[in-house]
């Protein structure tokens, strides 16, 4: 869709009886609301704008302004693949009623002044970006937090893990999930699904498969794509992927660390930068790279701790981003090292192919503010030529190399302390705020690590109750 004109056509040839309006929060929650086709009104939707109560949002208005408008993105519509009746789905930007001027802390336009700010850069002029949203499927899970209890439960057919039930006898171990078939892979039919339902949505998928963990850890991949529109693509993937498993009986959860001692999901994150159809990150340096990739990844290894409260961006983070698991926790590069938090894909001998994956973003991170936030720390590397060091080629998790190289901060308020002390990049063109980053910091104080650290943990009445 590429007009207004052009979305009303598709309304009337699929018969669409409802329309749904999308927007994401400051702390990627896709929001929405619906309304009766023979309530769309085109100028409304595309021109003046949809209100709604931004003081109700996370992250967004005080009470007293309130009032925000939604302009609807034409070239997002799509039949929603979710839902039972005929539904029109639309992503919105957000604007002030009164100014009419974006508003700041509108995840989606600070993607876009990311994307523009790299344009009028004259480094690049495109950004792709190919994440790798891993996920669980589960049975069952129940979870509480009260004043005097505390408890979660997961449960799989994998596993299974809690019930007590007679199973299949084909369990997965720990950390053996990687490519099993049958039956010890119980979901490759549901992933079949999802993959399909992706694709009928508009989102190019390449494969799918049980990954490392346990009791149905998952991924499927989608190919590659301009920064804002594979922001949207993360955000429709979520959404397809939690409600076809919920149809079929189960439910998915996308936090980094659901199961103890195995393997937590991870949203490696793919990138490279092209001008005129070029790859820039293609050369003749190491393993392939040129200068200009090398220097992205220095500006990604400098920055890597305030990156961290980004796109790692809850407590619950920081149970993946630990030794031992494939975890990315150490400030270095290598190519084919899971361990190191850049790593360089050596799969394609392709000057294409050539880019850089950053491991420590996880998907609960806002798809918008991650990749331009991991955008705007590579290019303050190549500006100022900053230098990666030498690449890692060894086991960083063996005993006599550990002490040898820098770990990544391992909580949440560490990261958060990182952001504030180290922000100038992300201010660079003003694609990141003042105001959005404290609002985002103090939220993640205030409702996060607050509440986590006050609470007490079932574990410590293992280890001292009876002190």
């Amino acid at each position: 869709m590429a007009t207004p004109d052009d979305v009303m056509k598709l309304i009337e040839s699929e018969g669409v009886q409802m329309v749904d309006v999308k927007f994401t929060d400051l702390f990627g929650q896709w929001q929405h609301f619906s309304m009766p086709v023979e309530g769309f009104d085109i100028e409304t939707a595309f021109e003046d704008g949809m209100g709604f109560d931004g003081s109700s949002i996370r992250g967004f208005q005080s009470i007293e302004a309130s009032d925000m408008i939604l302009l609807a993105d034409p070239s997002t519509a799509i039949i929603d693949p979710i839902t039972q009746m005929k539904t029109l789905s639309l992503v919105c930007d957000i604007y002030d009623p009164i100014s009419r001027e974006p508003y700041s802390r509108d995840p989606r336009y600070i993607a876009r002044k990311a994307v523009g700010h790299l344009e009028e850069s004259g480094i690049a002029d495109t950004v792709y970006i190919g994440p790798e949203a891993e996920f669980f499927v589960f049975d069952q899970v129940m979870y509480s937090a009260g004043e005097y209890s505390s408890a979660y439960q997961v449960d799989s057919i994998e596993g299974p893990l809690n019930n007590g039930i007679f199973g299949f006898g084909h369990s997965i171990p720990q950390k053996r999930g990687y490519f099993p078939v049958a039956p010890l892979d119980t979901l490759q039919d549901l992933r079949s699904v999802m993959a399909r339902t992706l694709i009928d949505a508009g989102i190019e998928i390449e494969v799918h498969h049980h990954e490392v963990g346990t009791a149905g850890q998952c991924e499927i991949d989608m190919r590659f794509d301009t920064l804002l529109k594979m922001a949207d693509n993360v955000q429709l993937y979520k959404y397809i992927i939690k409600n076809v498993a919920q149809a079929a009986g189960k439910t998915v959860t996308f936090m980094p660390k659901p199961i103890f001692a195995d393997n937590g999901s991870g949203m490696h994150t793919h990138l490279s930068l092209w001008k005129g159809g070029t790859n820039l990150f293609a050369g003749d340096g190491y393993v392939g790279l040129s200068e200009v990739a090398l220097h992205y990844i220095g500006g990604i290894l400098k920055h890597i701790n305030a990156l961290l409260a980004i796109c790692a961006p809850t407590t619950n983070s920081y149970r993946r981003l630990v030794p031992g698991y494939e975890a990315p926790v150490v400030i270095a590069y290598s190519a084919r090292n899971r361990s190191a938090a850049c790593r360089i894909p050596m799969y394609s001998g392709s000057e294409k192919a050539k880019r850089v994956e950053f491991r420590c973003p996880d998907p609960t991170a806002n798809p918008y503010l991650a990749f331009a936030a991991i955008l705007m720390a590579g290019l303050d590397g190549i500006r100022n030529q900053t230098d990666p060091g030498a690449p890692a080629e060894k086991d960083l998790f063996e005993k006599e190399h550990m002490g040898e190289v820098p770990m990544t901060v391992g909580k949440l308020n560490e990261a958060l302390d990182a952001l504030e002390a180290d922000h100038d990049f992300l201010l660079e063109g003003g694609v990141f705020t003042p105001d959005v980053l404290e609002a985002y910091i103090g939220y993640k104080r205030e409702m996060e690590v607050g509440p986590v650290s006050l609470r007490p943990h079932p574990y410590e009445y293992v280890l001292y109750y009876s002190s």
